[in-house]
């Protein structure tokens, strides 16, 4: 994929979750997302800091150094104190800047993409809501979390399984297989085991919970 198309899908998802934002009710905001010790509001304001091209280098070596060198909970605590504003600012700035195409440091457009696609379903699916990930943007960030290493490692994980999507032209891996919608392989290879395997079917979904 190409990097205005790249840039095109990262303001359509951002829009789109703003508007979904918008409409949530204030305990919906302060429920627990998929991200362990992450609240639906933390995990938005985390999209919308990246519109905004934060954290910057500075920002980034001074909070790691804060939480000694923790990167998790450095991207934890940061995304907290932006969670701080009120909720229809959070849900504003990201809907208004979805066509910003600022970079936290070190960040790449594909990773981007990556964030605001899982990030959606990291919020909507313990609300119960259903979010329909693109076709398109949805086999770019599968494509980027198979390829990556750290922090998923989806092929060592995965690799002993055949995953194929049942809505999609994908099919990666050798071994039992794993079949189901591409968002929930998505959510599988980016580590939201639980979540995704309730929405997969094969031999190879005992196998991953074994």
């Amino acid at each position: 994929m190409d990097i205005e198309t790249q840039w095109t899908h990262i303001e359509s998802e951002r829009r789109s979750l703003g508007e979904l934002l918008d409409g949530l009710a204030p305990e919906q905001w302060e429920a627990p997302s998929l991200c362990t010790q992450w609240r639906v509001r933390d995990v938005a304001a985390h999209l919308t800091m990246t519109t905004c091209g934060m954290p910057t280098l500075g920002a980034t070596l001074g909070g790691l150094v804060r939480a000694r060198g923790r990167l998790w909970d450095f991207g934890r605590d940061v995304a907290v104190d932006w969670a701080a504003r009120p909720t229809a600012e959070i849900a504003c700035t990201l809907r208004e800047r979805a066509s910003s195409r600022s970079l936290p440091a070190v960040a790449l457009a594909r990773n981007v993409l990556l964030d605001v696609v899982i990030h959606g379903q990291d919020i909507t699916i313990p609300l119960g809501i259903e979010r329909p990930v693109p076709t398109e943007a949805g086999l770019a960030v599968f494509e980027r979390v198979w390829s990556m290493g750290w922090p998923f490692h989806a092929r060592r994980r995965l690799g002993g399984c055949t995953l194929r999507a049942t809505d999609a032209d994908l099919s990666v891996g050798r071994g039992p297989s794993i079949s189901g919608p591409l968002a929930a392989l998505i959510l599988l290879a980016s580590g939201r085991d639980a979540a995704a395997l309730a929405r997969l079917d094969g031999p190879g979904v005992d196998l991953v919970r074994a």
